[in-house]
């Protein structure tokens, strides 16, 4: 079977969110993924785990502190629940442009489910909140994580309720977008709770 997955190495040895990364790929591949963190130079790649690691470096990431953001229909909207993150090229690349994140909504156009490039949580004014199970996203290693580790409920995440919502992935960890600001210490707790980088990469 066939895994992708895309990390940012920190440092040696060092890759963030690294169990879910190897909950992602499959644990056979956790030997491979430790070697390769102790040997290569810090940055963004692309591995794919079927039975050997291939490793690619990327350039960065598209994630912008406060960058635009606009609603398009999920390339996805009929699937149900979580799938595994697909390479590229894949329907996401339909969905994404520079300098601008979209947010991918069901099929009306009312609810969210996730970004072209990232996963989201909300706040809702008294606590975080995650999109319910069966919304049509890509496993994110990054809600996995936070779910594990901070109070939080599931919900539907309505375009019109106008919650401040914050981008969180792999790479960055959580990035702030346009509209209502988020909580800062609740992002902060967000931030401690996954070990975030210090700053989003370029």
């Amino acid at each position: 079977m066939r895994a992708y997955t895309v990390l940012r190495l920190l440092g040696p040895g060092s890759i963030f969110l690294f169990e879910e990364h190897v909950r992602r790929l499959g644990e056979a591949s956790r030997p491979a993924l430790q070697r390769f963190s102790e040997r290569a130079l810090p940055g963004v790649y692309a591995a794919v785990w079927d039975g050997t690691l291939s490793v690619t470096a990327r350039p960065g990431s598209r994630l912008r502190e406060g960058m635009r953001s606009r609603t398009v229909v999920s390339p996805f909207a009929s699937h149900r629940g979580r799938f595994a993150k697909p390479a590229p090229p894949c329907g996401y690349d339909l969905v994404r442009a520079e300098g601008v994140v979209s947010l991918l909504t069901d099929g009306p156009g009312r609810l969210l489910h996730e970004a072209c490039v990232a996963g989201l949580v909300a706040w809702d004014g008294a606590g975080l909140v995650l999109v319910p199970e069966d919304v049509p996203r890509v496993a994110s290693t990054a809600e996995a994580a936070l779910a594990g580790r901070l109070a939080h409920r599931r919900a539907p995440l309505e375009v019109e309720a106008g919650w401040p919502l914050l981008l969180i992935n792999a790479v960055v960890g959580t990035c702030s977008i346009d509209g209502a600001p988020f909580p800062a210490d609740a992002r902060a707790a967000i931030d401690a709770a996954l070990g975030s980088p210090a700053r989003p990469v370029g």
